[in-house]
């Protein structure tokens, strides 16, 4: 695949762009799995790609954010995204961004029944053979590392998935509202601010959204505030704290919205990763 056959994201804006490792690109059976880890710097991207190795992107501590032609996923280090090859997408660290990629050869079909990006739990088993095998990157063709990689392919197959991202559009002045909000999320910027940002009327953008992604402007929004939220709670900032700061009316109603959108309440989901081992950093 070329860079001429890739289909690009309409909603990523320009900016200096890193390359892809080649390791994504490498087709060999004999080498199930392939490791790469680095450091992003807060506000890098990637260039748009895609390549045929399917990709376990995990960042062991900050956040990025992963952009398709369909949706953007805000992923905390609490969760990693499944990226299938063939897939084009771009990365973008949020903060500085401590990056654990994993390759797998083609020749592995996992999670087959998802065409697209999943965004999945990472689970204490997976944290520890993402680790493990970065830290042995220099023998995963040797029998012992390479059978902790075929456990891991094995393992992503039952990983939960976290079906929570944002919607995307393809008009221009939606995706450039859709970026002021990412980057710009104070509560207090009003709709009408936003669109005159990007010379459109308020009617037009509420249009918009509803057409091209399915929810309308505060549905949006919320959701956003609300993924947001994940990694405040992990780094233990109080619950009373981040429904203040998220601009939410009262904490019971943040709770409210939480679990209906996560499945649990704000203190069971810092409690659980509480729990995590710290990771591993360059």
């Amino acid at each position: 695949m070329t860079q001429k056959d890739l289909k690009m994201p309409k909603n990523i804006p320009e900016a200096t762009l890193l390359l892809p490792n080649q390791f994504a690109y490498t087709i060999d059976p004999s080498h199930p799995v392939l490791t790469h880890s680095h450091s992003m710097l807060a506000e890098t991207r990637m260039t748009p790609h895609a390549h045929p190795r399917g990709q376990l992107l995990w960042a062991a501590q900050g956040i990025v954010k992963v952009t398709s032609d369909e949706a953007i996923w805000i992923v905390p280090s609490t969760h990693a995204v499944w990226i299938p090859g063939g897939v084009v997408h771009q990365v973008q660290s949020k903060t500085v961004a401590h990056m654990r990629n994993l390759y797998v050869d083609p020749s592995f079909p996992i999670r087959a029944q998802q065409k697209g990006i999943a965004m999945l739990k990472i689970t204490p088993l997976i944290r520890e053979l993402i680790l493990r095998l970065v830290e042995g990157y220099d023998s995963l063709q040797k029998g012992p590392m390479k059978r902790l990689g075929l456990v891991l392919i094995d393992e992503l197959a039952t990983l939960d998935e976290l079906r929570v991202y944002l919607p995307a559009g393809k008009d221009p002045r939606l995706n450039r509202l859709i970026t002021h909000i990412i980057n710009e999320p104070l509560h207090h910027i009003t709709l009408q601010q936003r669109a005159a940002r990007v010379g459109a009327s308020v009617r037009t953008i509420e249009r918009l959204f509803k057409a091209e992604t399915g929810m309308t402007y505060r549905q949006w929004c919320s959701r956003h505030r609300l993924i947001s939220t994940l990694e405040l709670l992990r780094q233990g900032e109080n619950t009373n704290h981040v429904a203040y700061e998220l601009g939410y009316k009262s904490v019971s109603s943040f709770i409210s919205a939480f679990k209906t959108l996560f499945g649990c309440t704000p203190q069971t989901y810092a409690q659980q990763e509480n729990h995590q081992r710290p990771p591993i950093l360059p």
